[in-house]
């Protein structure tokens, strides 16, 4: 005699729905609107937008991609921290060109609230140079970024990052030097939170 099925569970009709918010640094807009289970499993998840999904202005923001982190739910909403930005690959691959120098170099950060980045910069220049050009525009980008990030909290970082202000910084102090033709963030990704820092501090 065959078994008789127990009834299905329909996984989706367990779920509700929430609404994701960006953090204090853009406002708190809307950027998803997503199933959960529940608020512990929520919490973590990790969600891919672009600047444009969240600016509404330039076509071209669609080339910058930003990662976002579940941090807490409440009811129907979840807050979230700024977890990733980066170019997009297409964009990446628009940029670079023969018979220019790429210049690349990677940085730890940590903003005046205690939150550790890793910056990754790409410079690209007009025509090749010579790897001692190459070491004096690193030194100077180096010096920019540890001049001015470290002055930030996590909030003015992030929006600095995005709004390329800390790149328009760093063209101009390669401008005294010499006139590349793109300079950026290439990827920035959180590696500690302003939290861990004061644990380890504690322990």
């Amino acid at each position: 005699m065959a078994r008789r099925k127990g009834r299905v569970k329909d996984k989706w009709r367990e779920k509700r729905w929430i609404t994701v918010h960006a953090p204090d640094s853009f406002n708190n807009v809307p950027i998803a609107y997503v199933p959960i289970t529940d608020d512990e499993n929520a919490a973590g998840r990790v969600l891919e937008v672009t600047l444009y999904d969240i600016l509404k202005g330039d076509p071209s923001q669609h080339q910058y991609k930003i990662y976002f982190q579940i941090d807490k739910v409440e009811g129907d909403k979840a807050t979230t921290i700024f977890k990733r930005y980066e170019y997009s690959k297409e964009f990446l691959r628009s940029l670079v060109r023969r018979g220019s120098s790429k210049i690349n170099f990677i940085v730890d950060i940590k903003t005046k609230d205690g939150y550790i980045f890793r910056i990754k910069l790409l410079a690209l220049t007009h025509r090749q140079l010579n790897t001692s050009r190459q070491h004096a525009l690193r030194l100077i980008a180096r010096d920019v970024i540890n001049k001015t990030i470290p002055e930030m909290t996590i909030d003015q970082f992030v929006q600095a990052t995005c709004y390329s202000k800390i790149n328009s910084d760093i063209m101009a102090a390669f401008k005294k030097v010499i006139r590349v033709r793109h300079v950026g963030l290439e990827k920035v990704k959180l590696i500690r939170t302003a939290d861990k820092e004061t644990k380890l501090l504690e322990a």
